[in-house]
């Protein structure tokens, strides 16, 4: 395979540190490289070095002749004054870029959702993001390099983005290098990692989950001390062995080499023993939402939604920008009033929310960790056992030397850290975590799983980290747009596939092209009022489910738990309901794309 590009013998240092020390690497077409590493190990500046931002101290980088390639950057600035339009693809008459099967696509998939002619100073930060990795993918380039590209990008948005990548060449064409912590997206694109530690580049085979094994296998070969971190990565490679799907169906490497590894590792959660918690701490009732809607001005956003969470039930909510997710979180906490229906909080509940924010540390800024933490707690329990907050504090990678940092000179990273903890010191038995992994790295993402592992109570996880959902949910309900909470029995690619049936016969074109015409069916006459008709029975059969189930949910939390018969009759009732939903789910799609088009 020919080399595109590499670093020979390249140090580098800052005042306070030294980033690397003579490393050594290369990059050959075909290659798509995934680095990881703790925040502030050199990541970003990795990028930077090797496309030639910035200069080494010593060694040099090379690039082989007439190569071509983009960095995106994270704090790359676009000039606010351009449209949308201009900012991706310049003064290119629309009918040559237009025609590009290759532009269309990334337009389609990063900007469906914006006006083409709007200037990029009125976009948020998010959509500023977005027109900036559009602006690179729509470049022919040998080598693309990404930091964080993930970030602003809902699940949608991060299978658009891997799927894009994976086809954007051929196997052994062209190179991508790309620092993320969504692990899902690790494993569904890149065949090489490079872990980034202690000045060093260590380059491992495969992507995150084949990492994690040879990680495990290099530290315990190496007979190293670090007992919690080598329980963290048997107790992940576990869970990727057993449950992940994305893995199970395609596997990237051999998972047999990891047999015996993990041949007595128990299941991550041990649910009938966190369920029981559950029920001692909250009791029976949690939450339950009884024909609840909500409006803002003339539009409805979430419409007569049925749901109801018990002790210990662990749920992850996934949904489209601007379908309602953060307004049910919030309705949830009480801090938004519902305007029909009924939100019933259990007495004992006591609710605590990681917010995307991390302004509830302002008025400590001048205070130290360690201080801020002493005041605070003494002992935290997790999985049944004491842990003291020096190694809780520790287990989530703050050092000795860190604790005695003034808050206010953290890192985004570090910051999100400590508002987690300070979460769990107040022994919540509901936590909603409100896209928890923003500013963090993937060891930093393992450490705070392990600690939901063990927390005994509810949990609501509204993330575009396919990951997380996956590794400490059970269960996946979707917001789809149309007001209604939707629960997802084949997860995340069940969402992902009833977005694509949603939009496939009448998907909005992208911003920038002229409209075209839907293709939908236009429906008349009796063929219209046939299918008003059943839309309307459809939406009355999922509501008489929705009653359904939430009476077996009652009768399952108050039959005796050694009546096993009664319960796998119960379990059974829960599989046909399963299986009658997505039918009429299915049903519904296609029917209101019929009315789409009347």
């Amino acid at each position: 395979m020919a080399h595109l590009l590499g670093a020979e013998q390249v140090s580098l240092e800052f005042p306070t540190k030294k980033v690397f020390d003579s490393i050594t690497v290369g990059v050959n077409e075909g290659d798509r490289i995934g680095i990881v590493g703790r925040n502030g190990d050199g990541k970003s500046t990795l990028l930077k070095l090797l496309s030639k931002r910035m200069q080494p101290d010593d060694g040099r980088i090379t690039h082989r002749g007439n190569i071509t390639f983009g960095l995106l950057d994270q704090s790359d600035v676009i000039d606010p004054g351009l449209t949308i339009a201009q900012s991706v693809v310049g003064e290119t008459p629309e009918y040559e870029w237009a025609g590009n099967a290759k532009v269309r696509d990334v337009i389609g998939g990063l900007l469906n959702d914006l006006d083409w002619q709007k200037q990029v100073g009125e976009l948020s930060g998010g959509q500023r993001r977005r027109v900036a990795l559009a602006k690179l993918l729509v470049q022919d380039l040998d080598i693309v390099m990404l930091d964080e590209p993930t970030n602003h990008l809902d699940i949608e948005g991060v299978a658009w983005l891997a799927q894009h990548l994976k086809t954007r060449w051929s196997n052994n064409a062209g190179g991508l290098i790309v620092v993320t912590h969504d692990r899902w997206f690790l494993d569904e694109v890149c065949n090489l990692t490079w872990e980034v530690h202690d000045g060093v580049i260590e380059p491992f085979e495969g992507g995150y989950a084949a990492y994690i094994l040879q990680r495990n296998e290099r530290d315990r070969s190496a007979a190293a001390s670090e007992s919690r971190r080598q329980n963290l990565m048997r107790k992940e490679l576990a869970w990727l062995r057993r449950g992940a799907p994305a893995r199970t169906t395609k596997p990237k490497f051999r998972m047999d080499a990891a047999a015996e590894l993990i041949a007595n590792e128990p299941e991550p959660r041990d649910r009938v023993a966190l369920s029981k918690l559950a029920t001692q701490r909250l009791g029976k009732d949690v939450l339950d939402i009884e024909d609840m809607s909500y409006s803002i001005g003339d539009r409805e956003l979430l419409h007569d939604i049925t749901w109801r969470l018990g002790p210990g039930d662990r749920v992850g909510l996934v949904g489209v920008n601007g379908a309602g997710k953060t307004t049910l979180l919030k309705l949830i906490q009480g801090t938004l009033q519902q305007n029909s229906g009924v939100i019933k909080r259990g007495k004992t509940v006591n609710i605590a929310t990681l917010s995307q924010e991390v302004r509830e540390l302002d008025e400590f800024a001048n205070e130290r960790i360690f201080s801020l933490i002493a005041r605070e707690k003494a002992f935290f329990v997790v999985d049944k056992k004491e842990v003291g907050i020096g190694q809780l504090v520790e287990q989530l990678g703050f050092t000795q030397a860190q604790l005695q940092t003034p808050i206010g000179e953290l890192s985004g990273g570090q910051k999100r850290r400590l508002q987690f903890l300070r979460l769990l010191f107040g022994e919540p038995n509901v936590l909603i975590l409100d896209e928890p992994t923003n500013d963090l790295d993937t060891d930093i993402l393992a450490a705070m799983e392990d600690l939901l592992d063990g927390w005994p109570g509810t949990l609501i996880v509204v993330s575009h980290d396919r990951y997380l959902l996956e590794r400490v949910t059970d269960n996946q309900y979707a917001l789809l747009g149309d007001g209604r909470l939707r629960h997802l029995t084949g997860g995340v690619d069940q969402y992902l596939e009833l977005r694509k049936h949603s939009l496939s016969a009448g998907a909005k074109p992208a911003a920038a092209a002229a409209p075209a015409k839907n293709e939908t069916p236009r429906l008349t006459g009796a063929a219209l009022r046939d299918a008003e008709k059943n839309l309307a029975r459809l939406n009355r059969a999922l509501e008489k489910l929705a009653t359904d189930e939430a009476k077996l949910h009652e009768q399952m939390a108050a039959h005796d738990s050694s009546d096993y018969a009664g319960l796998a009759e119960m379990a059974a009732k829960q599989a046909e309901y399963n299986g009658k939903r997505e039918t009429l789910e299915l049903e519904w799609l296609e029917t209101s794309e019929l009315l789409q088009g009347k």
